[in-house]
């Protein structure tokens, strides 16, 4: 009778199977500093709001004039004019106060910035909170949140925005605080979905069996698996904000006066757009684009780099 050949699988010599072993599983920063440099888009979206920030917390020092300094005399200049002695005075040219654009560009970066990251703290924070809270507990709980959530989004956030503003009064906390909550709809309906699919797991259930409280269970367990989604839309969020400033301080309800901010200057261009005085608006509206679009990259590749589906092609 002949016999049986074996058709076992010889096994890994040890030393391979040390080298396998000493292998180190590539790092969170390593893997994306790979995926910036492959899509490279998102590094100069980096390094423009990187010039932004810097901007807004270097400003006092950097900025070569008072921003609200009003000079009649060198009112509307152009900008990249020489004077007499050939000296470039106003590089971005003046408006129709004789202030310094550039200046103002300057100290508007901080305003928007600190409005946008703020209010998206505030509305990110709440959000996530109402929302983890609705998605755990369920019942009436999810009842009564998910019914402000509808109350809300039934008003247009902008008009809603104006009602507030017109009754508080203008200003960098009022406007903070209502674009603040004007946010957290977003972050608490996915909070919540994402909250429902994660409490019915086994790590959810095993941490029930040996009595983790319901505060360990959210914040220990649940919260970082949802995270994610959450910091993507975050960073969409701070592009949609400062836009959202631009428009209320365009409609004058956003910052006082005196305060320099890019959709202020927008506003004091609207006189002299028809005059030609076309830098007034370009430099600031140039500003919010630039600032909104990186955002948006920044965005997208975020998305793409943290879903684990497309991990290894981003």
């Amino acid at each position: 009778m002949a016999e049986k050949t074996s058709l076992a699988v010889p096994a890994a010599p040890p030393e391979v199977i040390r080298l396998q072993e000493d292998v180190p599983e590539a790092s969170f920063w390593r893997r994306a500093r790979h995926s910036l440099l492959r899509t490279r888009w998102p590094i100069l979206a980096l390094l423009i709001l990187s010039l932004v920030v810097f901007l807004a917390i270097f400003g006092p020092q950097i900025a070569p004039k008072d921003p609200n300094r009003i000079t009649l005399a060198a009112r509307l200049k152009p900008p990249f004019e020489r004077n007499a002695q050939g000296e470039m005075v106003y590089i971005l040219g003046t408006d129709s106060l004789g202030r310094d654009v550039l200046s103002r560009l300057i100290y508007g970066a901080r305003i928007s910035l600190s409005v946008g990251i703020v209010a998206v703290g505030i509305g990110g924070t709440l959000g996530t909170l109402l929302g983890l809270t609705a998605g755990y507990f369920g019942g009436r709980v999810d009842d009564v949140i998910m019914r402000l959530a509808d109350i809300q989004l039934a008003f247009p956030f902008i008009l809603l925005a104006i009602m507030v503003l017109v009754v508080l009064g203008a200003g960098v906390l009022n406007l903070v605080l209502v674009l603040g909550i004007g946010q957290w709809v977003t972050y608490a309906r996915i909070a919540r979905g994402e909250t429902m699919a994660q409490r019915e797991k086994e790590y959810i259930e095993a941490a029930r069996s040996i009595g983790a409280s319901h505060a360990r269970i959210m914040f220990r367990g649940i919260l970082p698996n949802i995270l994610a989604p959450l910091i993507v839309i975050a960073s969409f969020n701070v592009a949609s904000v400062i836009l959202a400033e631009a428009s209320l301080s365009f409609l004058g309800l956003g910052v006082p006066p005196t305060v320099p901010t890019w959709g202020g200057m927008l506003a004091e261009s609207r006189d002299q757009l028809l005059a030609n005085r076309w830098w007034l608006a370009v430099f600031p509206g140039l500003a919010i684009m630039l600032t909104v679009l990186s955002l948006n990259i920044l965005g997208d590749w975020l998305r793409d780099f943290l879903d684990p589906r497309l991990r290894g092609t981003v």
